[in-house]
């Protein structure tokens, strides 16, 4: 893969969000490696998913699985289907190691979930883990670290 400039990162980045708020997840989710992982942290400055309990952490199969209940028919909950929108600060370079192909950017964001007459607005910073694979960049960890990670959530169903 040719080493991707920094503002090749920050598209990708916005072009992840995109489709997000577009709804189409399939797209979204062919942006991860085959061992991508999505993980949002319980507590500030988590350092270890495993060890410790997390809102979400889930591999590629995790996500696929969400993302079929979310197209299912028979799944009432999403009767009609829940929307989003990011609004994100200009994503930031925080590292990048040309010789290996690994990048890591961070975006501040809100990011507002609606359903009927419900809406939830979340605040924090999404760090994206980025590797160059098969000519092209994957997201091999997408973290999304809440504000108030610590807070009592109801459901969230879709994705940050």
């Amino acid at each position: 893969m040719k080493v991707p400039s920094n503002q090749h990162l920050i598209d990708f980045v916005l072009h992840e969000v995109r489709l997000l708020d577009d709804l189409r997840f399939d797209d979204w989710l062919a942006l991860f490696t085959d061992d991508g992982r999505y993980w949002m942290p319980l507590e500030r400055g988590q350092t270890e998913r495993r060890l410790h309990c997390s809102l979400m952490d889930e591999d590629k199969l995790l996500l696929k699985v969400r993302i079929e209940r979310l197209h299912g028919a028979r799944t009432f909950s999403q009767q009609p289907g829940s929307r989003c929108h990011h609004l994100l600060q200009q994503p930031a370079i925080e590292s990048r190691d040309d010789a290996v192909g690994v990048y890591v950017t961070r975006t501040a964001f809100h990011y507002v979930e609606t359903r009927r007459d419900e809406q939830q607005l979340y605040a924090g910073w999404a760090t994206h883990t980025l590797v160059g694979e098969a000519g092209a960049l994957k997201i091999q960890l997408k973290r999304v670290d809440l504000v108030n990670c610590d807070a009592a959530f109801g459901n969230i169903q879709l994705f940050m």
